[in-house]
């Protein structure tokens, strides 16, 4: 019987807590076994989430009720957006990258979320949020399932400027390498692309943001849009991405790896998430402590 979302949550807690023992005991064969069943729980964790939401993501993607008559004039009532708040922040970014697959910036992160979900989100309050979520990590570890934490440059692996990424990624899925930001737009493109196909599949048309953010991806990517179509093909959106991907993704893939290499060798768990301290910033911490 699969565990429920409760059970894998405490599992991950109890996985986390072990692993800061195995850390600071420096056992690196007890560190690695339970990294490995720490991503295993993390992945059940995802499934079990998206198994609770359905198949087509029905319970994050509910249509808004019909106008209801108003009692007054028994005419329609106007239509409104619902307020923002209901759902946190964070579980809205979640969501989003989620969708998206590779890390974002806050403004695509915000058109994401509001092209296929029902509530806003407000760019501007995730300046905040991923310092937020690096002092919760620092206090508590890895009390939370995940994490909205930095993509990290492939050279100085330090928080890549405006870029969130999830915890649960693999670190060379947050490094950022001279090519990786065309290949993460490309991810970007497929996983909107796939969220429709998702939503016309199980009978729940697309919002019309949704088919504009799509258009969007598809007249950057050669072979990608037809200017005659009325909409821009799915599946001939995720095929041009994958065809021009397949350029970069071998050497873009080496530069992610070996930076990730050196991130795992050289940093703490918070600065594999966080990335390290900037240079400007230590030097600054240096010279403090200095007499």
């Amino acid at each position: 019987m699969a565990a429920s979302l409760e059970e894998l949550e405490q599992r991950l807690s109890h996985l986390r807590t072990e692993l800061r023992g195995a850390v600071r005991a420096r056992d690196k064969a007890e560190t690695a076994r339970i990294r490995r069943a720490l991503r295993e729980a993390e992945a059940a964790w995802e499934h079990a989430l998206e198994t609770e939401a359905g198949p087509d993501g029905e319970a994050l993607l509910t249509e808004p009720p019909a106008p209801q008559a108003s009692a007054t004039t028994g005419e329609p009532r106007r239509k409104e957006r619902p307020t923002h708040g209901s759902i946190p922040i964070r579980e809205q970014v979640h969501q989003a990258l989620t969708l998206l697959g590779a890390p974002a910036a806050p403004k695509l992160i915000s058109s994401t979320y509001e092209a296929f979900f029902t509530e806003s989100l407000v760019a501007t309050k995730l300046a905040s949020l991923r310092r937020d979520e690096e002092r919760s990590f620092k206090a508590q570890g890895y009390a939370r399932p995940y994490y909205i934490c930095a993509a990290l440059t492939h050279d100085r692996l330090v928080p890549a400027r405006g870029l969130l990424a999830l915890s649960t990624w693999p670190v060379e899925r947050r490094i950022i390498g001279p090519l990786s930001p065309r290949t993460d737009f490309l991810t970007h493109a497929v996983g909107t692309a796939e969220q429709i196909q998702r939503l016309t599949t199980a009978g729940h048309p697309a919002p019309d943001a949704a088919w504009r953010l799509l258009r969007r991806f598809a007249l950057t990517i050669p072979g990608a849009y037809d200017a005659a179509a009325q909409q821009p093909d799915p599946a001939r959106v995720i095929a041009a991405a994958h065809a021009e991907a397949a350029v970069h993704q071998q050497e873009d893939d080496q530069q992610r790896q070996a930076a990730a290499q050196r991130a795992r060798s050289q940093l703490a768990d918070a600065q594999q998430l966080f990335g390290a301290a900037p240079m400007r910033d230590a030097l600054r911490d240096a010279s403090g402590t200095l007499p």
